[in-house]
């Protein structure tokens, strides 16, 4: 642990963080972890929910305004000095639905440059934390893990804006050291995540989709607990001085539960049977698909998009020996035996586990 982590336990005698993207789950979950001996700000558009530790203060900031950024800072500095720890970075644009928006560029790109813009004018920051992602690199085939040094390939509008920010920030930082974590899918046991949570949705159904599987069986995707990304956003604060100017880090589960082994045990479990999964051929699936989404009359908008079809066997398996290595960190969970957790809560409150999800029939 470095020595940056003792710090006074008085009040603003810690060390300050900022958390931008504050009201999201990961931002909450970040400052629960850094509250008990760093003090926390968060920053968003949104109020923090009930869970945002009670002792953290917030400052409602606009990263697609420059003034809104502006603003947002200037009271940082105001209330608690120029002086700041680590900046976490978590404010960023998505939609699974793959349609483009102007909040790419504006929110996650331009919001970003605009932060760190703001930052080197009005403080002295000695690290900020980008939360990239694990689709800004290129899927392995077979064999083989993805690591720090493999090849980057954003295969749509979500990724991409995240590899723009990274350039920005490569680009721009200058003496304000970067530390950029590339994160595996998010997840809890109460779900959390669109990938997994439409697929025990389409299971649960029954629906014809969930029968089918359009790519490779055997290849997976990482995922990581919201609980570990949270103890790694902490971990990254505390070795800040240890760290390089600029620092990449893959962030996920060692262990990769494949496409095909989660839709099996997400059948057995939801139905108590095996479930009877047939491999089709992409073209097929693709059109079915686009069939669906073109349809004038249907009972709910379909999460499979044609587009989709493309990325179903993309292989994301990790290796994340340098986190280990420079970080001190490493999951504590494993998806394999979180999901029956998931499955055992939303057969207990299946009206609650829809509605946290944005499931179909929710609310």
């Amino acid at each position: 642990m470095s020595a940056t982590s003792t710090a006074s336990e008085s009040g603003f005698d810690r060390p300050l963080v900022l958390i931008t993207g504050a009201s999201g789950l990961i931002g909450t979950r970040a400052a629960q972890a850094l509250i008990e001996d760093h003090h926390v700000v968060g920053l968003d558009v949104l109020e923090p929910p009930d869970a945002f530790p009670e002792s953290a203060d917030f400052v409602k900031c606009d990263l697609t305004s420059d003034e809104g950024t502006r603003d947002a800072i200037e009271k940082v500095v105001r209330d608690h000095g120029e002086q700041i720890a680590s900046v976490i970075h978590l404010a960023a644009y998505y939609d699974f639905s793959g349609e483009p928006s102007p909040l790419y560029e504006k929110l996650t790109v331009q919001g970003t440059q605009r932060l760190l813009r703001t930052l080197k004018e009005h403080t002295r920051t000695r690290q900020l934390v980008f939360s990239s992602s694990l689709l800004v690199m290129k899927p392995v085939e077979d064999d083989g893990l993805l690591d720090e040094d493999s090849p980057v390939q954003a295969e749509w509008d979500y990724p991409q804006s995240k590899l723009d920010a990274e350039a920005v920030l490569r680009e721009e930082h200058g003496d304000l050291p970067v530390v950029i974590l590339r994160l595996a899918g998010a997840y809890d046991e109460w779900g959390h995540s669109p990938p997994i949570t439409q697929q025990i949705w389409r299971i649960r159904e029954k629906k014809l989709e969930s029968f089918f599987f359009p790519g490779n069986r055997a290849h997976g995707q990482a995922f990581v607990h919201l609980e570990d990304v949270a103890s790694c956003l902490r971990a990254v604060v505390l070795h800040r001085e240890e760290l390089q100017p600029w620092e990449v880090f893959l962030i996920g589960e060692p262990e990769v539960f494949s496409y095909g082994e989660l839709q099996d045990r997400i059948g057995e479990l939801l139905h108590h049977r095996e479930w009877p999964t047939l491999r089709i051929p992409a073209p097929v699936a693709k059109a079915g698909a686009w069939i669906k989404e073109k349809m004038p009359i249907a009972e709910e908008e379909s999460f499979i998009k044609p587009w989709m079809i493309d990325l179903a066997d993309a292989h994301y398996p990790v290796s994340i020996e340098r986190a280990k290595r420079r970080l001190d960190w490493e999951p504590r969970h494993r998806l394999g035996q979180v999901i029956p957790k998931m499955v055992e809560n939303l057969k207990r409150d299946p009206e609650r586990f829809d509605e946290i999800n944005d499931l179909p029939g929710a609310g």
